[in-house]
């Protein structure tokens, strides 16, 4: 028979965990943004041979409402998404979209030619297409076997 050492902490950090979890799974935002009670554009970022893809879902925020700043290898998208101001005669039992500024910076993967950056909004969706630099492509090294 084996004798286990109890540690009164160690069922704690475990019960810790398994809540962390599931306000994790319950809220599908990235972690630091739910803390800041910011809202969180999700992004998807891909690339091929040419270019760097960044594609951005912003239900319900206007084109002239976003903007994008790109520096030292860095994306930063940022705005708002306003509220609407209508609310005369209405009772609400919910709320549970948010207005407000946001602001998501992500690092891109090799160096872009941002002078050469498109984009294109919509539907909501914003889709960014960055020139890979012609030093960044990857090349094929042929190695000599003697």
């Amino acid at each position: 028979m084996a004798i286990q050492r109890w540690r009164p902490f160690g069922v704690l950090s475990s019960l810790q965990k398994d809540i962390n979890r599931l306000f994790e799974d319950f809220w599908p935002m990235h972690r630091e943004n739910l803390e800041e009670g910011a809202l969180s554009p999700a992004l998807d970022v891909s690339e091929d041979e040419n270019n760097v893809y960044v594609v951005a879902d912003l239900p319900g925020v206007e084109e002239k409402d976003v903007k994008l700043n790109f520096q030292n290898g860095i994306l930063t998208l940022s705005g708002e998404k306003q509220e609407e101001k209508e609310t005369r005669g209405k009772n609400f039992h919910r709320v549970e979209r948010s207005y407000g500024s946001f602001s998501r910076s992500i690092s891109l993967p090799g160096e872009v030619n941002a002078e050469k950056a498109t984009a294109g909004y919509k539907h909501g969706v914003l889709r960014v297409t960055l020139p890979k630099k012609k030093e960044a492509k990857q090349k094929e090294i042929t190695i000599k076997v003697d």
